[in-house]
């Protein structure tokens, strides 16, 4: 008779109280976590067994197929024949069965990491396909994911991030527009996204999407800084906000930058689309009134925001890397025999041969099809490992029209050596766990001594064409303020790489003086409280030690300088001499928050553009907003 009882989540959970509706507040039998859920859906139950607690959740789900094969075995169908899984007569799960409820979240995850729209649970194809592995599934229908689950997730990650936020002292946000053609009928149509950037207690570094938001106009800065002030109220961040990371040139206008001439998959489609190239035409109508209004939304924007306004370096960077090489128009004639060659290899050589090239840990797929090769630095790797095996890839061809010349081989190679040093800067700062903006002042030092001493022979005129791209766009840098304090507060470099050690001290000190808070009578008095045992008058014959005065600013700079630098992560630095150098490690939690690398919603943005087209017969789903909110934030809500 035991496999008529009843199986049930609720067994490993002790009910606290039952409200109304059937709300059910019970805590974990294992852990004593508090859980709010109503009777009838249970999947909060079960994804806490699932998460925290593999084997239980192991033991619940084997309960319950025991369960069901008893049932199936009592209640069988006669002669005894076996209910096959495709019988249409089979049970199918109950809406509280944990499985059912995973199996709908797992589409919800496939529908937020692909950006499909929620309509493909109703396709038949993809409900053919869920019969097929899982004939007791329910299908759930599109609202259902569109109306109850997504908007959910969204709440979950809304709580979470505000939660994260109400520690964090101060931190810093990054404006993302992108606009295509493709959003709606209006031209001006697009998304802006807005991620905070923050150093939690722990001294861990954390970035969250706060908002993905349609836009109905682009060029509208005053509408964008007015959503931008209304979300940092709705999140808590009003008044902490230390730099904001805004280039408002919209995301399709500033599509990734490639090697001229180097499109590895001979895709032609993306030249006539408008891909970054480095043509002498002269720019159309369209090109000069976008960089007009680019130019109107900077001015814009440095007029509201002033000084805490400040540009992406990895964006800069690959600005300079642009103009650089579009200053030696007669590289793209050796660049697209290479692209020739590439694209003739991977389509008719084995992929096993070419391992030794591509190297033997990246898959055949992924080194034909990066999804970053849109991308220059992406595209020197591949153009680097060809370089470095040109004679075996054209021993392995049999087109003669293929083989690059001595002097196309010297000029890829000089190529190679001159843009080395820029795809370490780029690959460098890349990254949301780590401290990045340190690096952008010793990149720019170290980028100026290449190209003073790198000799080239066919590639002269990209050298110089880098070196003042260079200049124009990143030297101011080597005088800011906030680069300065955070590449001297950074333990690797500390005044390491100065060339006039006392000014930038000085710079240092007043920089320090502006995001210092010195500490309050009330807090001084706390501190100096004597402990129970010297305030007993038992004790009153022991000298009193003196109370231990507090180091001013220069006094903890001198400190600090003095130590000899180290590889320590600048975070855990901080987080172990932040009782040492109390002032300095609030500057330091300050300037640490400021990224010097793209965001992920930048990066979905450039995915959006590439592969959500009307010509290529994928249109925008309708709740994108939503989509790509919950998609930059997936490790929030399943790390």
């Amino acid at each position: 008779m035991a496999s008529k009882s009843r199986v049930s989540i609720l067994d490993y959970f002790n009910i606290v109280c039952e409200g109304e509706n059937g709300k059910i507040e019970s805590n974990c039998k294992a852990c004593g976590t508090r859980i709010q859920a109503k009777r009838t859906v249970t999947s909060n139950f079960v994804t806490h067994l699932k998460r925290k607690h593999q084997a239980m959740y192991d033991e619940f789900v084997r309960k319950k197929d025991v369960k069901r094969e008893a049932m199936q075995n009592c209640t069988g169908p006669p002669s005894g024949r076996v209910i096959s899984q495709s019988s249409p007569g089979m049970n199918k799960f109950d809406y509280s069965d944990p499985r059912q409820s995973l199996i709908s979240e797992a589409i919800a995850k496939m529908i937020i990491r692909d950006l499909q729209p929620t309509q493909i649970v109703e396709y038949e194809g993809f409900r053919e396909l869920l019969q097929l592995l899982e004939p007791r599934y329910i299908p759930v229908p599109c609202h259902y994911i569109q109306q109850q689950l997504l908007p959910a997730y969204v709440s979950q990650v809304q709580l979470a991030a505000k939660q994260a936020l109400k520690g964090a002292e101060s931190c810093s946000v990054t404006l993302d527009l992108w606009k295509s053609s493709s959003v709606g009928n209006s031209c001006g149509a697009g998304y802006l996204g807005v991620t905070c950037h923050f150093i939690n207690a722990d001294w861990h570094i954390r970035s969250a999407l706060l908002a993905c938001l349609p836009l109905t106009d682009h060029s509208n800065t005053q509408q964008m800084l007015s959503e931008f002030d209304e979300i940092s109220e709705s999140h808590g961040v009003s008044g902490k906000v230390f730099r904001v990371v805004a280039d408002l040139s919209p995301c399709e206008n500033r599509s990734p930058f490639r090697l001229p001439g180097f499109s590895l998959f001979g895709n032609d489609e993306e030249d006539e689309e408008g891909e970054e190239d480095c043509s002498d035409e002269e720019p159309g109508a369209g090109e000069a009134k976008e960089a007009i209004s680019s130019n109107e939304n900077r001015k814009s924007l440095d007029q509201c925001l002033g000084r805490s306004r400040i540009d992406c370096f990895a964006r800069l960077l690959a600005h300079c890397v642009k103009e650089g090489v579009c200053a030696s128009p007669q590289i793209s004639l050796p660049l697209n025999k290479a692209a020739h060659l590439y694209n003739y290899v991977i389509a008719t050589v084995a992929p096993e041969k070419l391992v030794q090239v591509f190297g033997s840990n990246t898959s055949s797929t992924n080194w034909q099809r990066p999804s970053s090769m849109d991308k220059w630095n992406a595209q020197l790797k591949i153009l680097r490992q060809m370089v470095e095996s040109m004679d075996f890839l054209e021993d392995i061809v049999d087109r003669n029209d293929l083989v690059l010349g001595n002097l196309e081989k010297a000029v890829l190679r000089e190529l190679v050596e001159v843009l080395e040093p820029f795809e370490e800067a780029s690959d460098m700062v890349q990254g949301d766990k780590h401290v990045s903006i340190s690096l952008a002042l010793p990149c720019v030092l170290g980028l100026r001594k290449h190209l003073a001493e790198v000799v080239t022979h066919q590639c002269s005129g990209i050298v110089m064409g880098l070196s003042q791209a260079l200049d124009r766009r990143l030297a101011g840098i080597l005088e800011d303020p906030l680069y300065v304090t955070a590449t001297t507060l950074d333990p690797q470099f500390k005044l390491s790489w100065s060339s006039d050690s006392d000014w930038h001290k000085q710079v240092l000190l007043e920089e320090v003086g502006k995001h210092t808070r010195p500490l309050s009578p009330l807090e001084h008095h706390s501190e100096a409280q004597p402990s129970p045992s010297k305030r007993c008058k038992l004790f009153s014959f022991i000298k009193q030690r003196p109370t231990a005065q507090a180091k001013t600013v220069e006094q903890e700079l001198s400190t600090y300088l003095h130590e000899e630098p180290t590889d320590e992560d600048p975070l855990q630095y901080w987080k172990r001499k932040s009782i040492d150098f109390p002032l300095l490690s609030q500057v330091a939690k300050k300037v640490f928050t400021v990224p010097a690398t793209t965001t992920s919603v930048d990066q979905i943005f450039n995915l959006v553009s590439k592969t959500l087209r009307p010509e290529q017969c994928r249109f925008l789903p309708k709740n994108l907003d939503t989509l790509i909110y919950l998609k930059a934030n997936y490790r929030i809500l399943w790390s």
